[in-house]
């Protein structure tokens, strides 16, 4: 088990930091091939189109995310020199929860991780703003004049390769991601859709979800709004890697999931993302 994690508020951070890991992972064959062969013939025939959906003059997001809660999301991902892991841990460690703590600051530090198994020496921070755009304005401007988070932003930028991030809106059918009892492994999919398709994607995926939440595995669901577009985002958690499995096996077991995986992965999805 390789590093650390935090998912939730200052004292897990501090506490648990040690305990939990992010395994992030993509959508491979490997996947799609196990859901083929449980097919019946006129299943496979029908899986050669994609459900059509009426057009609508909504915008996609007020559709699809929750809006009794205003919240925006920021995921960063962080490509930290080997060498300089630790001590970007430490760093992180030493600064980010104070913000999170602080009630001048709209923002929640809802989970820091680092990976596991993907691409290794990367670290993935998710942060949550109630209150939504002018949250996240109202935070970004502040810490402009926080000296502590300036020279936080410093020191680290001499310990990365390369970062990027993303704005995010959680889905409406999804739970909002809360604090839970470690130890814990997470697992962060990513799915780049094809343009036009996040509508049916979030329908199928409102039915499918109720498969997934007997072990309470589901964590968070989201999909961007500035950054990579298209691009949908799903959290789980699991006690480890064997539960992991025998949760996705179990979830193969029930009548409709693998039409739900077939019906959104192949037509919908255009790529894993890296």
């Amino acid at each position: 088990m390789l590093h650390k994690m935090v998912f939730g508020c200052c004292q897990l951070f501090l506490h648990c930091v040690a305990e939990e890991v992010l395994v992030v992972s993509n959508v491979c064959v490997l996947f799609h091939l196990r859901s083929l062969s449980a097919f019946r013939e006129d299943s496979w025939f029908k899986s050669l189109f994609v459900r059509k959906v009426d057009p609508r003059k909504d915008a996609h997001s007020h559709l699809l995310a929750k809006k009794e809660d205003n919240n925006l999301y920021k995921i960063q991902f962080h490509n930290v020199k080997p060498e300089c892991l630790d001590a970007y841990n430490e760093l992180c460690a030493a600064v980010l929860p104070s913000i999170h703590a602080d009630p001048e600051y709209s923002c929640e530090l809802v989970g820091t991780w680092n990976t596991w198994y993907g691409e290794q020496d990367q670290a993935v921070h998710l942060w949550r703003y109630r209150g939504g755009y002018p949250a996240l304005t109202e935070v970004m401007n502040k810490l402009r004049q926080n000296k502590e988070f300036t020279d936080y932003r410093k020191e680290r930028g001499k310990m990365l390769l390369s970062r990027r991030n993303q704005l995010l809106l959680e889905f409406s059918f999804w739970n909002e991601p809360v604090p839970r009892p470690g130890p814990n492994i997470y697992e962060l999919r990513s799915y780049q859709l094809r343009p036009g398709t996040m509508i049916e994607w979030g329908n199928y995926w409102a039915r499918a979800i109720a498969f997934r939440q007997e072990n309470q595995e589901a964590v968070g669901g989201f999909f961007s709004q500035i950054g990579s577009l298209y691009t949908v985002h799903h959290l789980w958690a699991y006690k480890d890697l064997q539960s992991r499995e025998n949760t996705r096996n179990a979830a193969w077991q029930r009548e409709g999931w693998d039409e739900v995986v077939y019906y959104t992965v192949l037509p919908l999805g255009r790529q894993p993302l890296p």
